[in-house]
């Protein structure tokens, strides 16, 4: 039972007792009728006593349920629309406190926060800005931007970025990761273009052409600076320009430098001590003169055991074991060499085991040839298991110099974040103008991904940038038509999650 106020023709109120069953309502007890309300008030206070004496529920207000119907549905028809840019207003946040708003150009702001939102071509971003964000950015003012930004504006964000992580890191940098990879591009080599050319892919995509991009970070993956190469530049050759550049534009000094093995060569080396670098470098141990390899073949294989042995002046070959990697390295050996033992058994090497790549496909095999496996190769290769080098002009400890080399991860890291979540490639540019710039809103991008995900590490959010990102593409914000032809915004967080990211949105929620 409920109590209900009836409405007259007449214009007074009636206020009855109703009662529901069998799906029918039927009135139960009428307590009166009046025009005057504090008499209806009393009569409905009289209803609802005898309904609370008798069980059952007390007052539905039908006319004021009417009136909220009616005033939400006039809300409503004042929205002027949705918008889901929690992410943008996140991540604009981190544009600023990055310093990059210092560069003037609001298209680079959209372009950077767009390509960490939903990387797509710049046709599609264009249409994504509009639809999500409200921002009206035309295609031709983006690629207007992009010559600008080759032209006079990548000096300044690589600047930005620097100062920015220097205060980061307490105002030094004390160590630099330096790595490379290889972008592709969706088309063939032109012969005529100096930048985009064929050669060795770490994507594996050996028919397209590709660009060589060198990358710095500092301790913890911040970027630093950024080259580009030929696609067919062997990387080695790469590492000692990016470093010389990078030191003359922000006369920097006293940092280590920090790179894999498959970089250096004994001219590299040479050039980093001649310019009076410290670093630490990965070594190619089996590589090494008779004497040094029998020192290190000769160490106690002992889980976390090292030694050091100087080579000439401030160099050192530091050698750690390691019983992961030993196993690591038998259990691949072992998988390779039965592979081997099934496909070669007869001992005869076949037609059809033939490599067809490149030129052998011209190669004609009239007989069998016989191949068998080298079991003593098999045991030197063994005797190498756990063992791994690197070489530093440093004064650090073993231990230190074996950390700081084991941190180049971070610039990995920062490789498969920039192809895999920025998708950095494949490239649809075809100038060298336009490659320069995606390259430089990719950095940008990066950048603005690592000081978000450390916002999110100090806020103690416990959600990855993706997830939060994700989160945030689900907020919505209604905008609202006032009738003194103003406008009120309003964001809604409705789950647990999205409340859990209010503070990126909303730096004064508590």
């Amino acid at each position: 039972m409920f109590v209900r106020k009836k409405i007259n023709k007449s214009g007074t109120t009636s206020v009855v007792v109703i009662d529901k069953g069998g799906g029918r309502f039927r009135q139960v007890k009428c307590f009166g009728t009046s025009s005057e309300p504090s008499e209806i008030e009393r009569l409905c206070n009289q209803a609802a006593d005898w309904v609370m004496r008798h069980g059952g529920q007390q007052l539905i207000d039908f006319d004021a349920a009417e009136q909220a119907r009616e005033d939400y549905q006039k809300m409503l028809s004042n929205v002027e629309r949705t918008l889901q840019n929690a992410p943008q207003t996140i991540l604009s946040r981190v544009y600023e406190a990055i310093g990059f708003d210092a560069v003037g150009d609001d298209i680079l702001r959209h372009l950077a926060i767009a390509r960490v939102c939903q990387p797509m071509s710049k046709v599609a971003t264009a249409d994504y800005l509009k639809s999500y964000f409200d921002e009206d950015v035309k295609l031709h003012n983006i690629y207007r931007y992009m010559d600008k930004l080759y032209s006079t504006q990548r000096e300044l964000v690589q600047r930005i970025s620097v100062e920015h992580t220097m205060k980061v890191l307490g105002g030094r940098i004390g160590l630099v990761f330096y790595d490379v990879t290889t972008l592709y591009f969706e088309s063939e080599p032109d012969p005529s273009e100096a930048l985009r050319q064929n050669g060795f892919s770490k994507d594996g995509k050996t028919a397209e052409s590709q660009i060589v991009l060198g990358l710095l970070v500092s301790e913890d993956g911040y970027p630093l600076s950024y080259s580009i190469f030929s696609g067919k530049q062997y990387e080695g050759y790469t590492m000692i320009p990016v470093i010389d550049d990078f030191v003359q534009r922000f006369s920097l000094t006293d940092f280590i430098v920090v790179a894999d093995a498959g970089l250096m060569n004994e001219k590299n080396v040479k050039l980093l001590e001649e310019a009076g670098y410290k670093y630490v470098i990965g070594a190619r141990i089996r590589k090494e003169s008779p004497k040094v390899k029998e020192w290190m073949l000769s160490m106690a294989k002992v889980d976390g055991n090292m030694d050091e042995y100087r080579k000439g002046g401030k160099r050192r070959l530091v050698v750690s074991y390691s019983e992961a990697r030993a196993r690591k390295s038998a259990h691949n050996r072992e998988k390779g060499v039965d592979k081997l033992r099934k496909a070669y058994a007869k001992g005869t090497l076949t037609k059809d085991k033939v490599n067809k790549r490149g030129y052998n496909k011209f190669l004609d095999i009239s007989k069998d040839i016989e191949v068998s496996i080298n079991e003593d190769k098999i045991r030197e290769d063994a005797a190498w298991d756990g063992l791994k080098g690197y070489l530093t002009n440093t004064e650090l400890g073993m231990e230190e110099v074996v950390r700081q080399y084991h941190g180049l991860w971070v610039v990995e890291r920062a490789f498969r974040i920039g192809k895999g979540q920025l998708e950095m490639r494949p490239m649809f540019h075809f100038t060298e103008k336009r490659i320069e710039a995606h390259i430089c809103i990719c950095f940008v991008a990066y950048k603005m991904y690592k000081e978000l995900e450390r916002n999110i590490r100090q806020l103690g959010i416990p959600m990855s940038v993706d997830k939060v990102l994700s989160v945030a593409k689900t907020i919505t914000t209604i905008r609202l038509r006032l009738p003194n032809d103003g406008l009120y915004t309003e964001t809604l967080y409705t789950t647990p999650q999205q409340e859990a990211i209010r503070p990126l949105i909303d730096p004064d929620f508590v």
